[in-house]
């Protein structure tokens, strides 16, 4: 039903008659103002409705499609509303999507353990930061996020991949500093 409804959202948006709901009316005024593609909103639509079902990824090409569908394509539309047009910026969101998506399956390993549930295929790829020279500075905002990706895996690290270690439930209070580091020093 919830799939059905932003599906419908979507069309109704593109028409220029957004449902009158708080955030489809956002959405609406977004989409109005940086002229964003229907495309990517689609694709995230259909991959989340695909994984309704809560199977476990087949192999690392299933989980990195789900990733490129919802976090890459929710990248694309950051770097469009930031008015990015890049071949370099696509590449990097891209890896950057499919590596966001791979932590969140990690990280969320504990809690669905919880309820006897494994989405893992243990392949890991990590290949963004090697783009980061050739993309503009003025995508930099759309990556920021890699922030809270880099202090997840340097953890893991500490804890000898150990994903159900107790120090990798809590917060890391740092993060807005790191982030702010990282802003001024215009890396991601």
């Amino acid at each position: 039903m919830r799939m059905q409804f932003w599906r419908k959202a979507v069309e109704d948006i593109y028409c220029n008659n957004p449902p009158h709901q708080p955030v489809a009316i956002a959405l609406w005024r977004a989409v109005k103002r940086h002229n964003l593609s229907k495309m990517w909103f689609t694709k995230i639509i259909d991959e989340r409705e695909k994984n309704l079902d809560d199977r476990a990824y087949r192999n690392i090409q299933e989980l990195e499609t789900y990733a490129e569908n919802t976090q890459s394509a929710l990248l694309y539309l950051t770097l469009e509303m930031l008015g990015v047009k890049d071949v370099h910026a696509d590449h990097a969101a891209s890896h950057i999507g499919k590596a966001q998506g791979i932590v969140t399956c990690l990280r969320a390993t504990p809690y669905h353990c919880t309820r006897r549930k494994v989405f893992l295929p243990m392949d890991i790829c990590m290949l963004a930061r090697s783009f980061s020279k050739k993309v503009p500075v003025k995508a930099y905002p759309a990556f920021y996020h890699t922030v809270a990706l880099d202090d997840y895996l340097y953890n893991i690290r500490k804890v000898d991949f150990n994903i159900f270690h107790p120090s990798l439930q809590k917060r890391n209070t740092l993060l807005p500093l790191y982030l702010y580091i990282r802003t001024w020093k215009k890396t991601y």
